[in-house]
């Protein structure tokens, strides 16, 4: 047959692979129409209906809806630009599905209850923008006012998750936890505490840097002393309190006595919130971070290790001291 033959429906079947049915559909969609008809009024075809039909059903398998494909048949548009398209919704569907087996995945791994499900889906599906928004609410609930501290707004990226477009289930259940502890009211006013107070001793004059606080003292002095098991109530551990203490008042450029130590108890109790260290493993597992070290450990032991020498700070009127702590 040369370029002029005319093709029958059953010829074209036969050339494509496809079924006369399918061939008839496309027809009388006007995406691939009859050059002419019989005289018996069958339809025919050139042999550009070949090379149609092979477009359209590569089109179909790729997903294109058929209004689309008659416009890039009548070259309404181009198939670049349709490619485009495509190729972008399908990126979308993609991450879609990959976030929807995410959640299935935490799910089947959590035991989530239906209402746990719903609402790590409803959490994980929010767009960049809208997780955004949340979590920048969380830290305006936090930091808002207080831009006093050339350091807040290091502290605040610190503090911020970002949820990869292809997150892996444990990022989908991390997100979600975070989600909710940053919804919590209890741990927002926690958080604008601690912020509150390094606001309070910038506005007075103290040095003290926040990547040194006392917590960060606190995990260098004390780490050894719970490895060996000393009891913070017991004389063993006086000298690693006077350590703290001392290293303490050095770096806020204070006396070491009872009203240094007052300070620390509430600094530190205030710092050993569990959803404040639950906050930060969270979102170390969301950012692909090295999982965070505990301080909880060390925190305990010299909350108690203070506590437990309370009696002895009162015992000092003027506000020092007794010589056994100091040592």
């Amino acid at each position: 047959m040369d370029g002029d033959t005319l093709y029958s429906i059953g010829d074209l079947a036969r050339r494509t692979g496809l079924t006369v049915k399918t061939i008839r559909f496309y027809s009388d969609c006007g995406i691939v129409p009859p050059t002419d008809r019989s005289p018996a009024g069958y339809r025919r075809y050139g042999i550009d209906a070949v090379a149609q039909l092979d477009l359209v059903r590569t089109l179909r398998d790729l997903g294109l809806d058929l209004p689309t494909i008659r416009k890039v048949v009548d070259q309404e548009i181009s198939l670049p630009e349709v490619a485009a398209a495509h190729a972008e919704a399908l990126s979308v569907q993609i991450r879609m599905l990959r976030l929807r087996r995410a959640v299935l995945t935490a799910v089947a791994k959590r035991g989530s209850t239906p209402e746990e499900m719903d609402l790590m889906h409803k959490l994980a599906k929010l767009s960049e923008d809208e997780r955004r928004r949340l979590i920048d609410d969380f830290l305006d609930s936090a930091f808002d006012g207080l831009d006093v501290h050339p350091e807040f707004p290091a502290i605040r990226r610190s503090l911020t998750p970002e949820l990869p477009d292809n997150p892996e289930p444990e990022q989908v259940e991390a997100w979600a936890e975070l989600a909710e502890l940053s919804q919590d009211p209890g741990f927002r006013a926690s958080m604008r505490r601690m912020a509150e107070g390094h606001a309070a001793e910038r506005a007075h004059g103290d040095t003290v840097c926040l990547r040194r606080d006392p917590a960060a003292v606190v995990r260098e002095q004390v780490g050894p002393a719970t490895a060996a098991g000393i009891d913070p109530a017991s004389p063993q551990a006086d000298r690693v309190v006077a350590t703290v203490t001392d290293r303490c008042a050095r770096l806020l450029d204070r006396p070491d006595d009872v009203g240094l130590h007052r300070w620390l108890l509430t600094r530190l109790e205030t710092a050993n919130d569990p959803r404040r260290e639950r906050y930060v493993q969270r979102l170390a597992v969301i950012n692909g971070w090295p999982a965070p070290e505990s301080l909880a450990p060390m925190l305990d032991w010299f909350i108690q290790a203070l506590h437990a020498r309370e009696a002895s700070w009162r015992a000092g009127c003027d506000g020092s001291l007794p010589r056994t702590i100091r040592q």
